[in-house]
């Protein structure tokens, strides 16, 4: 009988490919606003399978947010969520109707769905702690261009040092060019043809 930290390990391990996780994060405006920003996440290759903004999120909004990212049989197996009660009673009915399970972490242990708090932890320090946002649109656009940063250029640790995509390796002849990504905060360099 193992501990339950290394039960919950294992299932998520043994389950990778066909686990999602969704959650919600802050962030504060110029006006001095709130604004939550709800993401779902694949655990296999950690690419950001849906995302949206609001400014006051319901259990109907998120019902919704669930059907646009899993359209026709999409959905993985699995789909781990907190205890937030923004969720009430719809959304895990909604989960159970699209054909998933849905997994509930224990109370506080962010541990348990790591892979979405390393995100959203990726997310501020990348974006979010250089840039103040002025509403939803801006937000939803610097947000948009994060991401595909995030799958396209940032390499991953627990990828093996690939990006969610995987990139190919560029062949090195001419000259080096920096292309901008996500407004100049970060570069991608490769050989120019």
């Amino acid at each position: 009988d193992p501990q339950p930290a290394k039960r919950w390990l294992a299932f998520l391990r043994n389950h990778r490919e066909a686990i999602a996780a969704m959650d919600f994060f802050t962030v504060p405006t110029l006006t001095f606003g709130v604004l939550y920003c709800f993401f779902i996440i694949g655990h296999d290759r950690r690419r950001i399978l849906h995302f949206n903004v609001t400014r006051h999120p319901t259990s109907t909004w998120i019902v919704q947010q669930l059907r646009e990212a899993f359209p026709y049989d999409s959905a993985p197996r699995f789909l781990l969520l907190d205890h937030d009660a923004k969720y009430g009673l719809e959304v895990p009915a909604s989960i159970r109707s699209l054909k998933m399970t849905p997994v509930r972490t224990s109370i506080r242990s962010p541990w348990q769905n790591g892979v979405a708090e390393r995100w959203v932890g990726s997310c501020r320090r990348d974006l979010l702690d250089h840039v103040i946002a002025l509403d939803e649109r801006h937000l939803k656009r610097l947000l948009t261009q994060y991401i595909s940063y995030y799958h396209d250029d940032r390499t991953h640790l627990g990828l093996d040092k690939q990006t969610p995509t995987g990139r190919a390796r560029s062949l090195e002849k001419g000259t080096v060019i920096c292309q901008q990504r996500v407004g100049g905060l970060h570069h991608r360099y490769d050989w120019a043809a």
